[in-house]
């Protein structure tokens, strides 16, 4: 009966390059993937800051915006003009 089975190893084919390729690409993706939910579950304490600093930067531009405002009615009536002249 011992004779019967036959307990050797079974033969499995070597892995192509493809299949090589493809097995390391699933493993960078799911370190990717690990490294982004974890960059959402422990946001840096940067961000925060970069996020002041920018809304600082945003109200000093819409003053300067609000300064520059007669310089686009020049050119609205340097249109008009021209529609005019047509």
């Amino acid at each position: 009966m011992s004779a019967d089975l036959d307990l050797s190893p079974p033969e499995v084919p070597e892995p192509t390059f493809l299949e090589s390729v493809l097995r390391y690409g699933l493993f960078l993706g799911a370190i990717f993937q690990l490294i982004c939910i974890l960059a959402i579950i422990f946001p840096t304490s940067k961000g925060h800051d970069q996020e002041e600093t920018e809304s600082a930067n945003g109200k000093a531009a819409e003053q300067m915006k609000k300064s520059k405002g007669p310089a686009p009615q020049n050119r609205q009536k340097l249109k008009k003009e021209s529609k005019k002249k047509r």
